[in-house]
This record gives C-alpha cells, structure tokens and sequence, in this order.
C-alpha cells in the first residue's frame, strides 16, 4: 500500500485524531481503522490487542465479497441478472412451485427483494441431513420478487451455491485468482455449508488493509491501476439503490443495491455485524475500512460523519507537523 499524510491530499490531520479521540471515548470497542485518499493511506491504527496482519470476521461484509463474484460470473458470461433462481435447481425444487418462486431472479436476490417476509437464513441451518439450497426453495414466497426488501441471509447463501454450481469451485477458489491475488489479499477463510459451498452472507475472515483495498477496487470503478478486476457497470449497478431499505432514518434507511448499503451524504458502504465497515465516499476519493465490535453501528457511522467529514476539503492543504504527529 502507498501512504501519504493526510494534510498533502486534503484532509486535516486534527478531524482523524479528533475521529479517534472520540472513538476511544465512546464506549464502543474497535480494533482496527484505515482510511485512504486517492488511493493512498492516510491513516491507520490498531487497538491493542489487534494488529495489521490480524484476519477479522466480517460477519455481513462478506455479503459484498459475494456480490462481487456475482458480478464476475456475470462478466465471463456464465450467467445474467434476469435468469431465474430455480432454473438452477432442477433436482431441488418443490412439487408445488408458487408463482412468485417462478419470478424470483438473480437480481431480486442480491438486492434483498426475493419476496421472503422472514430471513431463511436459520430455517436452512436447522433442516437436518436436507441440502440448504433445497429448503431455500420450499420456503413460501409471500410477496411479488421485486417489491419488498428484507435482509435475508440465506439468499446470499443461494447466490454462492448458483455461481459455484456453474463455475465448478466455490466462491473462495473462484475469488482467489480474480480478486484476493490481483489485490495482495492473502491468508484468508470462508465457513463452508454442509452442502459444500461457502456460506457467503457470513464467515469471511480478512484483515483491515485488505478492506481497504476491497474498497479502493470499488472507488476505482473495478479497476486496478489500468485492469479491469470487475466491471465498471457492475460497481455502478451494485452499488445504486434499487429498493427502499428500512424505514427512513439513520444509515439503513438510505436504500440499497446489490449486497452494499447506501449511506447519508450520498456514500455507500458494505458492513457487518459489531462494526466491520467499508465505506466509499466517491465524490471524495475516500475509503474508510474498520473492524470493531460494536454495540452500535449507527453511532459508529455517526463519529465519522461527525468529525472526519468537516475535515475533507478539495485541495492539498498546508503540513501542519504538530497534529500530524500527535495523530
């Protein structure tokens, strides 16, 4: 990674440690935070016991990682966002299929919009010696695909076992050789299911800096340095709201897109549960990676917009040695 001190790309050095000042103070426990301006590091720490090669459980933030290999498998052409997601399943479907199962495509999947009014994700672990895949696909689809958003974990689960079905290797392998080694992630972990694929909504294990490069790889529109890792028109599309998230309020009623958030001031962010955050704020060129366990996610965004946005300006900004070395 390439560092800079924050005042050279335009970011005042005291709204960092004012950010982490009051992180400290807040009651929450985090372990690791980076931020990156065009690409370059501009700060970075660790809360003791933690340390920069330490892989981090992401809980959710694996979802995005998940997205991407949709969005990859999309690219080689093996499959598009309007194909049917029991068209994969010919051996699994149930006798009776519902028209609203019949509708249900890859796209409503990845925005959270299947139809489900509950999350499968904990019916699909608690069928005994029955494949996930297949009590996915028994379970009532309530509502038209499309209309209603609900956070669902066992349709991210589905979107792993359709793109290992047809990629022959599961999302880790896949990913592997298209994402982790182009970026420099190494020594990571995925939790597998009983049926053979990773469990993909959860159980990614990374460090903070190999967030940070996830994140720039979206900033960047797919690209790393002049190849193309993922589309420019899939970053677009996963990253643009298509459905109404949670009621309006906070960070989580801003929307949401293929496996990402949106966020207030017109940002977007992959996150998972206890504070496992990758923020990208385009318009400004930022990437901010945090690893926490947090018992508050919106307070935690709430400091960042609080103390770091007023520090952001649009042109390299005088050194001011002092609050860069207390920071």
């Amino acid at each position: 990674m390439e560092y800079a001190t924050p005042e050279s790309t335009g970011v005042l050095s005291e709204a960092i440690r004012d950010y982490l000042k009051a992180a400290d103070s807040s009651g929450l426990e985090h372990h690791g935070f980076i931020m990156s301006r065009h690409g370059k590091v501009i700060a970075e720490g660790y809360w003791k016991p933690f340390a920069a090669d330490y892989i981090h459980t992401l809980y959710s933030l694996s979802k995005s990682f998940t997205s991407t290999a949709v969005g990859m498998a999309i690219q080689e052409g093996y499959l598009k966002l309007t194909d049917k997601v029991y068209s994969f399943f010919p051996d699994m479907l149930p006798e009776s299929m519902s028209d609203n199962l019949m509708k249900m495509e890859i796209k409503h999947v990845l925005n959270m919009a299947t139809g489900h009014t509950k999350d499968t994700m904990g019916i699909m672990r608690n069928a005994t010696d029955v494949p996930w895949s297949k009590t996915f696909l028994a379970q009532p689809v309530e509502k038209e695909p499309g209309t209603h958003f609900l956070y669902n974990t066992g349709a991210t689960y589905i979107l792993s076992a359709i793109v290992s079905k047809l990629v022959g290797m599961t999302l880790q392998d896949y990913l592997k050789t298209r994402l982790y080694d182009p970026l420099g992630i190494k020594g990571t972990d995925w939790e597998m299911s009983p049926e053979g694929y990773n469990v993909a909504g959860y159980g990614l294990r990374v460090s903070t800096r190999d967030i940070i490069r996830f994140g720039n790889l979206y900033l960047n529109n797919g690209k790393l340095n002049t190849k193309t890792v993922i589309s420019a028109d899939y970053v677009k599309e996963a990253t643009t709201s298509h459905i109404q998230s949670l009621p309006a309020g906070g960070d989580w009623g801003e929307g949401y897109g293929y496996q990402f958030w949106r966020c207030r001031h017109n940002f977007y962010r992959g996150d998972g549960a206890h504070g496992q955050y990758c923020i990208v704020m385009p318009q400004h060129g930022i990437v901010i990676a945090i690893n926490s366990e947090s018992a508050s996610m919106q307070k935690q965004m709430d400091l960042i917009w609080q103390y770091i946005l007023p520090g952001i300006k649009e042109r390299a900004l005088q050194a001011n040695k002092s609050a860069s070395s207390e920071l």
